[in-house]
């Protein structure tokens, strides 16, 4: 059977440039998947995954130059933001490569035995974590490196020492290639099988995925229905598996009198530059702004009118993609009482691009006609966001309150205002990362971060960014009254193991030892 060819295509013109592969059959995919769980036991050496993991940030960097340019053909994001967004996917991979060599991660708890132990005598137990197997991950439209085949979910799989097959995005075909290409090169370079990472093409691809028996978990960047039918299908396996998907996001913004009053041209441009960020193609991206009523919001108004009318049009990342943003534009700007200050359209004759645009509109009428604004209330990919214009804090709360969740919530308020503690309670329901002041369109690789929140934000409550991220590919085991020779090195009691090796790859990680932490 014949398997329809999976084409580049040139994100400014439209045009198709080059045939990369062919779709994944069933076949195809079953070999990709039995391939990578062949070789999954061999990262089960974290001395050597460490060192994969930064030789792979090495070929990635050494690669460069062709993996940006395939990029910005595809995807029309410029040579300088896929600069910064390799360069973060590369500190990301050497971030891992860490988090694997102190061994944290691996949460060692042990509990000697203890015959006097109430209300029961106590067995020897020893726990740690265990990685789950192989990894389905679907590579996301707007970030061709950092979410894609060499991003987070990939990374933190490989961390955790699961073998991944990716799912590559139609969008970046030619970079997942080059990008895969270069992860399977520092495999066998540190002495591991190249099918630790896999990738595969096609849309019936990605469902054969989710249902291979061999496919222990999967990881997902992409849009709510999307999502959702790849969610249902991995809980409808004979044998259910967890779907760490991120899904969509408003990302709230509330801005209390005070700070208009003080802030409003800074909170004004500053939105703009924020929304029109990427051309809007940020999952973070503020897209319903809560501003007060009176002359301080007119002055924001004015300038986030002033930014969004200069901001430059480009392309998003495909046709079909544009025809949602313009189709959701205007939908949004039809409603009764919306008025657009600033209309997206179409920019130039070719290509995907669009100029960018948001809509104003009472928060009285979203809050009291709840089925007619919906859409206002649902995220528009691209640069586009709402203002809502409120007299009281009331009406910001009915409308908060029928949000579902969100990655981000921001809150712009004064140093000292008495309704700030108020308005964080209220916004720390809604998204797994609060801000207080400044935009949330950039996500740090930060230990702390969580990049996550409650459904459609995410699937899962665990963070796809961070060294946290982890945790997803992993399931906790516990050994009872298992001999020491028969334990893994980091289970076992230091004077029985020695000292330890020094790269890591020994039993020195930090540790639980009868409820006393050891490092």
């Amino acid at each position: 059977m014949n398997t329809p060819p999976v084409w580049s295509v040139d994100a400014r013109t439209g045009a198709r440039t080059a045939e990369i592969a062919v779709e994944a059959d069933s076949a195809a995919v079953d070999l990709a998947v039995r391939d990578a769980h062949a070789a999954h036991p061999a990262l089960a050496d974290r001395g050597r995954r460490a060192a994969f993991l930064r030789a792979a940030a090495d070929r990635l960097e050494a690669d460069g130059a062709a993996l940006i340019a395939a990029a910005d053909r595809e995807t029309a994001l410029g040579t300088a933001r896929l600069t910064g967004e390799l360069g973060r996917t590369c500190y990301q991979l050497r971030a891992f490569a860490d988090v694997v060599d102190e061994g944290a991660f691996l949460d060692v708890i042990i509990d000697h035995a203890d015959p006097a132990a109430a209300p029961a005598p106590r067995p020897d137990l020893r726990r740690w974590k265990v990685p789950v197997g192989v990894v389905a991950v679907f590579a996301a439209s707007n970030f061709p490196f950092a979410f894609s085949v060499p991003g987070g979910d990939t990374a933190s799989a490989l961390a955790a020492g699961c073998a991944v097959v990716v799912k590559a995005h139609p969008d970046h075909p030619e970079t997942s290639e080059l990008a895969a290409a270069a992860l399977r090169a520092a495999a066998v370079q540190t002495g591991l099988p190249a099918a630790v990472v896999g990738l595969v093409h096609g849309r019936q691809a990605g469902v054969d995925l989710v249902r291979h028996p061999l496919v222990s978990a999967a990881g997902f960047t992409g849009s709510i229905p999307g999502g959702r039918a790849l969610f249902d299908l991995a809980a409808g396996r004979p044998v259910p598996i967890p779907f760490h998907g991120e899904l969509g996001s408003l990302n709230p913004v509330v801005v209390t009198e005070a700070a208009a009053a003080e802030r409003a041209e800074e909170i004004g441009a500053g939105l703009a530059g924020s929304f029109t960020l990427g051309m809007g193609q940020f999952c973070t991206k503020p897209g319903l702004v809560f501003v007060p009523e009176g002359a301080a919001g007119d002055r924001l108004e004015k300038a986030l009118t002033g930014g969004a009318a200069e901001a430059a049009a480009g392309p998003l990342l495909d046709g079909r993609m544009r025809e949602h943003f313009l189709a959701g534009f205007a939908e949004r700007s039809a409603l009764p009482g919306v008025s657009t200050p600033v209309s997206a359209g179409t920019a130039g004759a070719d290509g995907w691009a669009v100029s960018p645009g948001y809509v104003s509109v009472p928060a009285g009428l979203v809050a009291g006609e709840q089925e007619r604004y919906q859409a206002l209330l649902e995220e528009c990919f691209g640069p586009v966001t709402v203002v809502a214009r409120y007299r009281d804090a009331a009406e910001v709360q009915a409308v908060l309150a029928r949000l579902g969740g969100n990655l981000t919530a921001t809150l712009h308020a004064e140093p000292g205002e008495e309704q700030a503690a108020g308005w964080l309670a209220a916004l720390t329901p809604l998204a797994g990362r609060v801000l207080f002041g400044g935009w949330p369109t950039g996500v740090a690789v930060a230990p702390a971060m969580q990049h996550g929140g409650p459904y459609p934000a995410a699937t899962s409550s665990a963070t796809s960014v961070g060294g946290s991220a982890i945790e997803r590919w992993l399931r906790p085991v516990s050994y009872q009254n298992v001999p020491q020779q028969l334990l893994p090195a980091e289970l076992r009691d230091r004077e029985a193991d020695g000292a330890g090796a020094a790269d890591g790859s020994g039993s020195r990680v930090p540790r639980r030892v009868d409820g006393v932490l050891e490092r």
